[in-house]
């Protein structure tokens, strides 16, 4: 993505509560905040415009995080509409501020976002179905440069749910990739600019370390890797059927040496340094 400068305005000073972000030589403005200021949020004249919209939180059954990417001609009325589902706590919609977003636009990138959304795999989408619309080339250059600069503005406002599980650092490299080993099991990962994300196909041991039952941490992640689909048990060993992201390095080195470890000394580049030895450089 190209650099931006982004300017976000904290209405009531608070950076949790109703905000709104514009990027530079942009015709789009993004509105968000909590549930708890609903009102004020659909007071406001941008929920008046037709636009896309979130709704994000955690699903009801599995406490998963969760969300709704809706579209609208009129933001105001349709929002209300979902008053009845109980799982968000945020909304943040996007407008456009010349009004030149058409039903076919605002279809065309509801189409899109939930797409993406499906394919991070961070959140469940509680949309059944992927409306999207055609567009003719000239539109959809246009409302592709729009949706390039919603994406930018998604995480700075706190949704990272569309982000991809193994979205790299700039400049991230094969000299970049670390291994770690234990009892013939190897996993390959990299850092991100979210944690660190183990590749798909590495292996992990196919059995917790008894110290696991008194820090289950590890046991637990790998329990709901199990159920999610993301760790397949093999013969003697797991393996990840895709690429997925942890929070830290130790945490991604726990679930595949089935408890504790120091990620810092268990990731290595193939030539053996250890993270650690990279990070201390």
């Amino acid at each position: 993505m190209p650099s931006a400068t982004i300017k976000i305005f904290l209405v009531r000073g608070d950076p949790k509560r109703l905000r709104t972000a514009e990027l530079s030589n942009w015709t789009g403005k993004a509105v968000a905040g909590p549930r708890s200021e609903f009102d004020d949020i659909l007071a406001r004249e941008e929920s008046n415009s037709s636009g896309i919209y979130f709704l994000t939180g955690a699903d009801t059954e599995s406490g998963r995080p969760a969300i709704y990417i809706g579209e609208a001609e009129n933001i105001r009325d349709r929002i209300k509409a979902h008053l009845a589902k109980d799982f968000w706590n945020q909304i943040l919609f996007f407008v456009s501020k010349d009004e030149n977003l058409t039903k076919a636009h605002i279809r065309y990138l509801e189409g899109k976002l939930i797409e993406q959304a499906k394919d991070a795999g961070r959140a469940i989408v509680i949309n059944g179905q992927n409306s999207g619309a055609r567009l003719p080339e000239s539109d959809r250059h246009d409302i592709e440069i729009f949706l390039e600069k919603i994406n930018q503005l998604l995480p700075v406002l706190g949704v990272e749910l569309l982000v991809p599980a193994a979205a790299a650092a700039i400049g991230t490299s094969e000299q970049t990739k670390l291994i770690c080993e234990i009892k013939g099991i190897r996993a390959e990962g990299r850092m991100t600019p979210n944690g660190f994300v183990v590749l798909k196909d590495s292996q992990a041991v196919h059995t917790e370390r008894a110290s696991s039952h008194k820090w289950p941490w590890a046991m637990n992640m790998r329990r709901r890797l199990k159920d999610e689909g993301i760790l397949q048990a093999q013969i003697d060993r797991l393996i990840f059927t895709t690429d997925a992201e942890f929070t830290s390095p130790s945490a991604a080195a726990a679930v595949i040496n089935g408890g504790h470890a120091n990620g810092l000394l268990a990731w290595k580049t193939k030539e053996g340094k250890t993270l650690k030895e990279i990070e201390s450089e």
